[in-house]
């Protein structure tokens, strides 16, 4: 066989252009939490409600505000557990509160000045309390009702 039967070649053509894979979002885009919706408190209430019961309430509320926040965001630490540090050590509790709900506004994309410093309302005797709970409470309240939930 002789190389004069081959034809020859053209000339190679460079491939097609293709555009290079997206990029993924950032770590920090806002995520849509897709749980349900927690119930929003009355303040006045629930305050009544921890006097009445010599702070028992204290322990009912702790347990299903924890709880919500996890079902609807899949993050923090849960009723359970946040229970249990409210019974042991409930001091945590005015510095953990805030920090959840501030990333539930995260997480969101919304924004809130709420932030665990709050927790140092507890230092002042009588009133930090109250000033502690109307704030983390209606925080919290209009997170929810930003996602749908009817106001109290």
């Amino acid at each position: 066989m002789s190389d004069a039967n081959v034809p020859p070649s053209e000339p190679t053509q460079p491939p097609p252009y293709a555009p290079p894979p997206a990029a993924p979002p950032p770590a920090y885009a806002p995520i849509s939490a897709t749980g349900p919706v927690g119930q929003p408190r009355n303040i006045g209430i629930s305050i009544l409600l921890a006097i009445v019961t010599l702070g028992i309430y204290t322990l009912v509320w702790t347990y299903k505000t924890f709880d919500e926040m996890k079902r609807h965001s899949n993050a923090g630490v849960g009723g359970g557990i946040a229970l249990v540090l409210q019974i042991f050590v409930g001091v945590v509790t005015f510095f953990l509160a805030p920090s959840e709900i501030k990333g539930l506004y995260d997480r969101a994309g919304q924004r809130t000045d709420l932030t665990p410093v709050w927790g140092l309302w507890f230092l002042l005797p009588i009133i930090g309390p109250f000033v502690w709970f109307i704030k983390v409470q209606g925080e919290l309240n209009r997170y929810w009702v930003s996602k749908g939930a009817t106001p109290v």
